[in-house]
């Protein structure tokens, strides 16, 4: 099987320099002009997903290296781009930063590599002239196996700044394939972990999604990009799928050996909780599951006949008073965890599920009490799972990320969810009677039998 969906790879020199304005807006612009476009981002970003969903139409999904293996990014591309006429992966950082000590590894040259992608680069030419030249040549030749098909020149100042800076990538050999003008009106609310998802300003979010496809559809080559993208290379291999995924070798399928309806597993979302990749939900339902959300915000009871419980991460700090007013829901969680019931709890649902959050009571299912820190938290993990739980065998490796601006002072009781070998060694999160918390962000693609765990553990508890 092969994949060849026309695709792009929206680099920069560093972060701050444009890529969400130019990826989502080259997003929106395409499926303007009817395109069924793919969106994608590198690395273990949340938020900016969410725009590339607004702006196509299609669930933003992750590539990233570090969490999933680099032999799967080109099967998650093609599952996420099957069917679809035109794939735009926004990258992470600067096009070769990664993880920290790790090479290329996690990098969004890595993965321009591993699609067989152009790659279009996004300068901040705000403070330079001349000097764009020499900053292009040497992001175009420091690698030769990373392919630059063109520049983007963002924050341009006016007609003569443009001039100057054209004039100077005519000695770089790279093609000027978009030029926009500063434009505030693009511009997204950010604060302490980044951009305000769309879950919390949908009505705004369309609009700023709007105003980048207008000004990318004015300021771009929207024909040249196409053709750009149209020159990747062919990708072999299967897409991935997650019913093959979480079948096991060992045994049958846990729902339809039973010849009965699946578990119900509930879902938290809504503006608290928005952290959460596509695949998790398409593997639990893969494994038998039947997935429902709801929003602990609006919402007083769990969903009817919920057997298994997923909380993502989000900004509970953000409406840590809402979360506690909505008491009859804090109660429900609090039932179905003392009776057993598997319960998944990452970064956000961690807070959610200790004691207090602020000084605000949570659901008290965890003994321990959370508050903001000024501290931020950031890199990927790798981890061992320390103990059996409902997610993981004790043994069981996977690699993390956490991004957080709070601690978890605990109290006694719980065992420690994960054992941390790197960048530190340090134990991290809770295991007690069915519930799994922690800070540790994971990706069940690269170890699909979590899921399947977490549903056989949802029929039997």
């Amino acid at each position: 099987m092969v994949t060849s969906v026309p695709r792009l790879v929206v680099a920069a020199p560093c972060s701050g320099s444009g890529k969400t304005t130019v990826a989502t807006g080259l997003m929106a612009a395409f499926a303007e002009r009817g395109l069924a476009v793919s969106p994608h981002k590198v690395g273990p970003d949340y938020i900016d997903p969410g725009y590339h969903a607004l702006a196509t139409g299609r669930a933003g999904r992750n590539l990233d290296a570090y969490l999933c293996g680099a032999e799967l990014i080109g099967p998650l591309f093609a599952h996420g781009a099957r069917g679809c006429d035109l794939a735009v992966v926004e990258g992470v950082m600067g096009l070769y930063d990664g993880a920290a000590g790790e090479g290329e590894l996690a990098s969004t040259a890595q993965v321009a590599k591993l699609l067989r992608a152009p790659v279009v680069l996004v300068v901040d030419a705000s403070s330079q002239s001349r000097s764009v030249a020499a900053l292009v040549h040497g992001f175009a030749s420091w690698d030769p196996e990373v392919r630059i098909g063109g520049v983007i020149l963002n924050k341009v100042a006016s007609d003569r700044h443009e001039g100057l800076l054209r004039d100077a990538l005519d000695c770089a050999g790279v093609p000027v394939l978009g030029v926009l003008r500063r434009a505030p009106q693009v511009d997204t609310p950010s604060r302490h972990l980044g951009l305000v998802p769309v879950a919390e300003r949908r009505a705004e979010a369309v609009a700023a999604v709007a105003a980048m496809a207008a000004q990318v559809a004015e300021g771009c080559d929207l024909d040249a990009l196409a053709a750009l993208a149209r020159s990747a290379g062919v990708l072999s291999g299967a897409a991935w799928d997650a019913a093959e995924a979480v079948e096991s070798p060992t045994h049958d399928h846990p729902t339809r050996s039973a010849g009965k309806r699946g578990p119900r597993v509930a879902v938290a979302g809504g503006p608290a909780f928005t952290f959460s990749y596509a695949e998790h939900a398409e593997l639990l339902t893969a494994a038998g599951a039947e997935v429902v959300t709801f929003d602990p915000l609006r919402d007083e009871q769990l969903p009817a006949g919920t057997g298994g419980l997923v909380i993502g991460g989000g900004f509970p700090e953000v409406y840590a008073p809402e979360l506690s007013a909505n008491e009859p829901l804090r109660k429900a969680v609090a039932e179905l965890a003392s009776a057993g019931a598997p319960v998944a709890a990452e970064c956000a649902g961690l807070l959610y599920l200790a004691r207090e959050l602020d000084g605000r009571p949570m659901c008290g299912v965890i003994d321990a009490v959370a508050r903001m820190d000024e501290r931020l938290t950031l890199g990927y993990r790798d981890a061992v799972a320390l103990g059996d739980s409902v997610l993981a065998a004790a043994g069981t490796r996977m690699r993390g990320h956490e991004f957080h601006r709070t601690v978890v002072e605990p109290g006694a009781g719980p065992s420690p969810a994960w054992g941390m070998r790197a960048p530190e060694r340090r134990v991290e999160g809770f295991v007690q009677q069915g519930v799994h918390a922690s800070y540790l962000h994971t990706h069940w693609a690269s170890e699909p039998g979590v899921a399947r765990r977490f549903v056989e553990r949802c029929l039997t508890s």
